[in-house]
């Protein structure tokens, strides 16, 4: 239930969705009459669009997360496993054209890719599974699976979470399978905004992982200017890091993590 009460707020809680709900709150309280109400609304949606649309302050929001974490010190001989978290491949267009479509976050999957050709000896554990509404597509854990055998990975080094739905479940699911394959202080190989969250979820189940992050999103020099360039980037950006902050509260104020913004 709270995977899908999740997934329920944040189609109404993202940006763009926000400046809607205000525009017709705006246009309701104009039929009403409610002069007061109609000038907030609009006045709230109009400076909601400018900062999503034609400021850096996505960015600088994102870079805030990827900058959390560094990539970890190998120990000697290379990881005993790589924990890949879901959400690279484009599952949907999968089913229904074949081969292997990725999202911006596929950089998971080719950094895995790399570590797993330049560390032969390490397990694989990919955590994911249909985390569509519907339900009904393969999930990155199986697509994963048949991208690492198409470039020489064989499927048995490969650990498969297929339930797992969100980043909550992708470490609860992550620390029994971990237990009965008798692995420990693994590479965690996610989106370098993602990091935070990820680790904090880790931590609070006792789990101690080595952070790998890829799929950065910024260049590490961004600060807050107006940038008429670039809207529909500058949406997406935002839009991934109010999601990615609001998680990181969501999941403290739920206790799943012991820090906010975990270090």
């Amino acid at each position: 239930m709270t995977f899908y009460i999740s997934k329920i707020f944040w189609l109404v809680a993202q940006p763009l969705s926000l400046a809607l709900l205000l525009l017709l709150a705006g246009l309701l309280a104009g039929l009403l009459k409610w002069n007061r109400v109609r000038t907030f609304a609009s006045v709230a949606a109009a400076l909601l669009l400018f900062v999503t649309l034609f400021t850096s302050t996505g960015s600088v929001l994102l870079q805030s997360l990827e900058d959390r974490f560094a990539r970890a010190t190998l120990p000697a001989g290379g990881p005993a496993c790589i924990i890949t978290l879901g959400g690279g491949f484009e599952t949907e267009i999968i089913a229904a054209r074949g081969g292997f479509e990725m999202t911006q976050a596929g950089d998971r999957f080719i950094e895995t890719l790399r570590l797993a050709q330049q560390f032969p000896q390490a397990r694989i554990l990919i955590s994911g599974g249909d985390g569509s509404l519907r339900g009904t597509y393969e999930g990155d854990a199986v697509v994963g699976t048949r991208f690492f055998e198409t470039f020489g990975v064989p499927a048995t080094r490969v650990v498969r979470d297929t339930e797992s739905r969100d980043t909550f479940e992708n470490a609860a699911n992550t620390q029994d399978l971990l237990k009965e394959n008798g692995l420990e202080r693994c590479l965690l190989v996610t989106s370098a905004f993602h990091m935070p969250r990820s680790v904090g979820l880790f931590r609070k189940l006792g789990l101690e992982v080595l952070p790998w992050p890829t799929d950065y999103r910024t260049t590490g020099r961004a600060s807050l200017a107006l940038d008429l360039t670039q809207p529909s980037t500058n949406s997406q950006l935002m839009t991934t890091a109010a999601r990615e902050w609001t998680g990181l509260l969501f999941y403290y104020l739920a206790g799943r993590t012991h820090a906010f913004f975990p270090q």
